[in-house]
């Protein structure tokens, strides 16, 4: 059986945050960081504007010489600043090197049919799907196909019969969980233990990294075309 496999794209094997960071430090200095949460906010999230105010009312308590967090306000100055970057998804590094190159080579060998999932907002240039096409192509994937999505990958996993959805994120692997029979595989690259609570155990598989995840669709595809136990009694008889 040819497995159904969607995998994002984000931290996960595209290293977004490198690039992030790169132009905080060019719109507001040396020595800002971002915020854990990073993704682009929704532009008409109420509670994105209400958590901002929040932080900028109650600013966080700073030591001397300390790493500057960026404030709400800023984070949304910084993904403006992003959408008028010509093609800025092309200029992605790859997290892991030859990751891509190698899921293009095992999803060939074991013809896996792969779609690459993303939320990536539009930017100068080309669209956000070509820009992601033309990045994943110049790591080695030939004719990827891309699909930017704007709600429940869940749901998405399950209208599209997936049989395993790789992701970074906790939340998105329960929602696969919740809403199809896809196996999320979240890939988790910080110390295990503060993986959040529940979510290895409600069925996810967590592993430190995406060659890791690879090695578990490999597991899988194996075993699938191992005979099962009928198909080896067929076999003894024909043999006989």
């Amino acid at each position: 059986m040819s497995l159904r496999i969607a995998c994002d794209l984000d931290g996960t094997v595209a290293d977004m945050e490198r690039a992030l960071q790169r132009e905080a430090e060019r719109m507001f200095g040396p020595g800002v960081v971002l915020r854990a949460v990073t993704k682009p906010p929704d532009e008409d999230d109420g509670e994105a504007d209400e958590s901002a105010e929040a932080d900028e009312s109650h600013p966080d308590e700073t030591v001397a010489d300390a790493p500057r967090v960026l404030s709400a306000r800023e984070v949304r100055s910084l993904w403006s600043h992003v959408r008028r970057i010509e093609n800025f998804w092309t200029t992605l590094e790859e997290l892991e090197d030859g990751a891509v190159r190698r899921f293009a080579a095992l999803s060939a060998a074991h013809r896996w049919h792969v779609v690459f999932m993303t939320r990536r907002p539009q930017t100068r240039g080309e669209s956000a799907q070509l820009q992601s096409q033309r990045w994943l192509q110049a790591k080695g994937y030939l004719l990827p196909s891309v699909c930017v999505v704007s709600h429940s990958r869940g749901v998405l996993a399950g209208a599209l019969d997936l049989n395993a959805v790789i992701d970074d994120r906790p939340e998105t692997c329960l929602d696969v969980l919740a809403d199809s029979k896809a196996e999320p595989i979240l890939v988790w690259r910080a110390d295990p233990a503060t993986i959040p609570l529940g979510v290895t155990g409600l069925g996810v598989t967590a592993v430190p990294s995406f060659h890791a995840a690879l090695d578990r669709l490999e597991e899988r595809a194996t075993a699938a075309r191992r005979p099962g136990f009928v198909d080896r009694i067929k076999a003894a008889l024909r043999s006989q």
